[in-house]
């Protein structure tokens, strides 16, 4: 039996992509290995949000190509960057299979062609694949937490993003293969599922609403801890609060990204929303749940961003208070609306530095956030040994902070309570409540 060796990288919906890609090859007869030394195919499910995510993989094709060297071995490029630069790839000569995101089920097919010296490519995109039917093979080792793929693609086209054009058109999955996915997780002994996709408060399957599904999932057990990613600001409704709010087993989290805290910037960036919906739709949620956690994304130094712009998005932050953020200057991507129309003005140096400032700032609000926890008790579910030691537990909170504390009576999976004595900015330490 061949055996395939997959590195992914990019967001949770390239993990769950992995896991699908898997369960399509275990069906045709091949079998996982985590070691690229012991594969007869070694692929890479990739990223294309940011340029360096691209380059690293250009990177690894290298070591990979190493391996090719010695032995006989098919290489293969999967995911976003395979559906946008599919024709850099194929001409490289260092790649035999290219799959995009909607094209898994060819896989088996593209496999046997190359062994057979055919290079193969598949990047069509669809409006209707889902992999509904398909249960994914679960990568992970602890058995803890799920992804579940709720939706596909993105119909936002916002201006500086690839995402649209490597993923294809918004479409929804059936909510009852969902639920299905969800109950043989929780069969499974899984203690957590987080449902997925690009904008998941437009999830909407036969008039079932992204509400509607999270009370569905939330139903499977009150033992089956239910998170999602990600939120879009002018999307999320007050029925998605209010029906997290009902559920205790719905972790109080919310990813909602802001990418701006300017509203000529949010317009250039076609994210259809104003710093001041942002703002009512934080109070909302922290009116309905006082202890929500909100994280965020934002970009630094986007076209024609000037020094009040970037104040804005500073003060922002200041006022929304994030517990946690994703922070990155501007990458230029070929293709989308931003490339084509608007000049890539702001200088580097500028962008590193506007970069810094929101970072420096974010982990003193991550610290201040972090701070407010010490005394409380919260129950967190164990991941695993922490990494200084198997003496030593980690896990999070409904919120989403990690949590260590000294334990040699839990293992993965179980749900402790624990007494917050210390933190970090990343982390908070605990005890035995």
């Amino acid at each position: 039996m061949k055996k395939v060796y997959i590195e992914t990288y990019g967001c949770q919906m390239n993990v769950n992509d992995t896991e699908v890609v898997f369960a399509i090859l275990a069906e045709a007869g091949y079998v996982r290995t985590d070691r690229m030394d012991d594969a007869d195919i070694i692929m890479a499910n990739t990223c294309s949000v940011r340029d360096n995510a691209e380059q690293r993989i250009w990177g690894r094709l290298e070591q990979f190509n190493l391996q090719k060297r010695r032995r006989k071995v098919i290489i293969g490029i999967l995911g976003c960057m395979a559906e946008r630069l599919k024709n850099a790839l194929t001409d490289s000569g260092k790649v035999d299979v290219v799959a995009g995101p909607d094209s898994y089920r060819k896989l088996p097919e593209l496999l046997k062609g190359a062994e057979e010296g055919i290079p193969g490519i598949a990047v069509s995109l669809s409006r209707d694949e889902t992999y509904a039917d398909i249960i994914p093979v679960r990568t992970d080792s602890n058995g803890v937490s799920a992804f579940i793929s709720i939706m596909r693609g993105c119909n936002n086209v916002c201006s500086y993003c690839v995402v649209p054009f490597t993923r294809g058109a918004e479409r929804s999955r059936d909510f009852r293969s969902i639920v299905r996915e969800a109950c043989d997780c929780h069969e499974r002994g899984y203690r957590e599922v987080t449902l997925l996709g690009q904008n998941v408060d437009s999830y909407n399957f036969e008039g079932t609403t992204f509400a509607q599904l999270l009370a569905m999932v939330a139903e499977v057990s009150p033992g089956l801890r239910v998170r999602f990613s990600t939120s879009n600001p002018q999307d999320i409704s007050d029925e998605v609060i209010y029906t997290m709010a009902a559920y205790p087993n719905i972790c109080h989290h919310i990813h909602l990204p802001v990418q701006s805290g300017s509203n000529r910037i949010l317009e250039k960036m076609r994210r259809r929303y104003t710093r001041e919906w942002y703002l009512d739709r934080v109070s909302k949620i922290r009116s309905v749940m006082p202890d929500c956690a909100i994280t965020t994304d934002v970009i630094a130094g986007f076209c024609s961003e000037t020094g009040e712009d970037h104040e804005d998005t500073l003060n922002l932050f200041r006022k929304v208070k994030f517990d946690a953020a994703y922070m990155f200057y501007y990458s230029e991507r070929p293709g989308t609306l931003a490339a084509r129309k608007y000049p890539d003005d702001v200088d580097l140096q500028t962008k590193t530095r506007r970069l810094e400032e929101i970072i420096a700032l974010q982990n003193s609000l991550s610290l201040d956030s972090n701070r407010r926890d010490v005394g409380k008790t919260f129950e967190v579910l164990v991941e695993g040994p922490s990494k200084k030691g198997n003496d030593q537990l980690c896990g999070r909170t409904g919120t989403n902070k990690m949590c260590v504390w000294n334990d040699r009576s839990h293992k993965a999976g179980d749900l402790v309570k624990v007494k917050v004595t210390d933190c970090t900015q990343a982390t908070l330490i605990c005890e035995p409540a």
